[in-house]
């Protein structure tokens, strides 16, 4: 389980994140949704420790992250974007990652490599590759290893629609296997169809998290978007 308590974050003079309370359950699908800069990947980052937060705790498996990086270990993250040595092949990112974790032999590296039909890729360099195709490398990287926590920004994007559907089923699978995940998505379709639960940022505050049935349920809405617009008008008033 993953908490976050009272947490806040700026750069600079702008209050990023804004006392956020959250509690992320194991064996469930938790998705963060809100616009553009809401404070979604503050949020992320904050959790792997890869920003430093002005005030709050973050608690993973009942360890508080500010003392200590041992938890890392357990989480598998795809960025949205994934950057890597251009002059590298696919192989290369590959065998550096497992020198970097200590792990020379990885039992699920060539069933992923398989699903996400990078083979005759493989041997390439980063630099040549498509957007899409980088993509499938950051979910055989977030996913190989086995992790406890899979936290996964936007993981579909730029995937073409077999891959997407593939990247979905194994998600699900990793959550039947009793894993954490976490996904920040803006495709409310794919909200409705993966998400245990929901959490909506805007400007950095919390404005509602439930599951998604009962956000349908209190706005009495048969379309997410429309609940989530018609919340967000509720919370103005």
């Amino acid at each position: 389980m993953i908490e976050v308590k009272n947490l806040f974050k700026s750069f600079g003079k702008n209050l990023v994140l804004n006392n956020i309370n959250i509690k992320i359950d194991q064996s469930k699908i938790t998705i963060i949704a809100g616009p553009n800069s809401s404070g979604k990947t503050t949020l992320i980052k904050s959790i792997l420790g890869l920003v430093n937060i002005d005030k709050g705790d973050i608690f993973v498996n009942e360890e508080n992250n500010r003392n200590s990086t041992i938890y890392r270990e357990k989480i598998g993250y795809m960025p949205q974007i994934g950057r890597y040595p251009d002059n590298q092949s696919i192989r290369d990112v590959l065998d550096m990652i497992k020198d970097l974790r200590g792990i020379k032999q990885i039992d699920k590296e060539d069933e992923l490599i398989s699903i996400f039909g990078l083979e005759e890729h493989i041997t390439k360099k980063m630099s040549t590759l498509s957007g899409g195709t980088r993509q499938k490398v950051s979910a055989v990287l977030a996913l190989m290893f086995e992790p406890d926590i899979l936290i996964l920004d936007e993981p579909t994007t730029g995937l073409d629609p077999v891959s997407a559907s593939k990247i979905k089923e194994i998600i699900i699978e990793e959550k039947n296997k009793g894993k954490t995940v976490i996904i920040i998505s803006h495709i409310m379709s794919e909200v409705e169809e993966l998400a245990d639960k929901l959490i909506f940022l805007l400007d950095g505050e919390i404005k509602f998290q439930n599951t998604v049935i009962k956000i349908l349920e209190q706005t009495n809405e048969k379309s997410l978007e429309k609940a989530i617009a018609k919340l967000i008008s509720l919370n103005k008033l």
